[in-house]
């Protein structure tokens, strides 16, 4: 219980304003330029367009994540199932408690990773990338080292 709610507050706290969607209820028809993609203070340099959601809730949630080149996320893992599809750029996924380029693979556009609840991982990226992430809610995010929490630095 505990791991739930720490799970739930680091989500809003890494998603703050930008967890709900951009459509709340009913048919859901967008084309890529409708996104609105929004800053994301607990990752520098990353933009979310959430989709479908609100995050911090109990229900299906959908949203692109936008890296940067040359970017890393740390060892992390999530509390709900993860189905990710690279839209576009190269996602390179490795899985463990330590950052390790070489023990990543590369993911390209219409690739798919899907990853049980609590499975820790890490990616990097050398060109920007755009990912979607399909779960249900509440999102949230536990670094296996929480000095890598960006909300400690």
């Amino acid at each position: 219980m505990k791991l739930a709610v720490a799970s739930l507050v680091l989500a809003c706290t890494l998603l703050g304003p930008q967890a709900s969607a951009q459509h709340t209820e009913g048919h859901i028809m967008l084309d890529p330029s409708e996104l609105v993609w929004k800053d994301l203070p607990s990752l520098p340099g990353v933009k979310i367009a959430v989709i479908e959601g609100p995050l911090d809730k109990p229900v299906p949630i959908m949203f692109r994540l936008k890296f940067p080149a040359n970017y890393q996320v740390p060892p992390h893992r999530h509390p709900g199932i993860e189905h990710v599809t690279i839209i576009s750029g190269t996602l390179n996924m490795g899985m463990g408690d330590k950052f390790d380029k070489s023990k990543t693979r590369a993911l390209t556009p219409g690739s798919v990773a899907i990853m049980p609840p609590g499975t820790n991982h890490f990616v990097w990226t050398s060109e920007e990338t755009i990912g979607q992430v399909h779960s249900i809610g509440p999102w949230g995010v536990t670094y296996v080292n929480p000095a890598d929490d960006p909300k400690n630095k």
